[in-house]
């Protein structure tokens, strides 16, 4: 994407806060999703959060809002899913370092052993400073919102023949029905006599 979508000039940030609402248009949601199988529908959705600031580390809490459309888990149909999700994340700059959790704990006052920050600090952003950007946390989220098995409808019963193609008819004894696996050929007796 050229341009960054969701930026927050961080200047303009202090320790009260401040409240932000960007729509999350359906360009955007096309951009960022064209890799996945996950599309964009509906209308734009909403970003809205309040970003505050203490030192050099921002602080980000708010609520993201889409409708966006997955294959539905049983049928393989377009499904469409909202996401609400409540976004939580702390963003520091680019380079930055961060005392270590408990390790830190037998020094001596003023000596709190440094780590730099990793990828497994999941709710960790980085920012170079000046501009905070939330496009690449904003399509995660959107991501990580998709219900694990997202559904068409609730009654959908799964995937369905193509229309004008019959199913063959069991057991008729044509050349096209596939051979029987010799242990279930007791279960095709049992089959018969009910």
């Amino acid at each position: 994407m050229s341009s960054p979508e969701f930026s927050i000039p961080a200047h303009e940030l202090d320790a009260s806060g401040k409240r932000f609402r960007f729509p999350v248009r359906l360009a955007w949601l096309r951009g960022a999703l064209e890799a996945t199988d996950v599309g964009a529908s509906g209308p734009d959705g909403e970003l809205d959060v309040r970003v505050s600031r203490s030192g050099t580390d921002v602080v980000v809490r708010g609520l993201l809002a889409a409708q966006i459309e997955v294959p539905c888990a049983r049928c393989l149909e377009p499904a469409r899913v909202t996401v609400r999700e409540e976004l939580s994340a702390l963003a520091i700059p680019t380079g930055g370092a961060r005392p270590a959790s408990g390790k830190g704990a037998g020094k001596r006052d003023g000596e709190a052993e440094l780590t730099e920050l990793t990828a497994e600090d999941a709710d960790v952003l980085s920012y170079d400073g000046e501009t905070l950007v939330l496009d690449d946390f904003v399509r995660d989220e959107l991501l990580l919102g998709i219900p694990m098995i997202p559904l068409c409808s609730e009654g959908c019963t799964g995937i369905r023949p193509r229309a004008g193609i019959a199913p063959p008819a069991e057991g008729d004894g044509s050349a096209t029905d596939p051979p029987i696996y010799p242990r279930l050929r007791p279960l095709l007796g049992l089959k018969s006599k009910t």
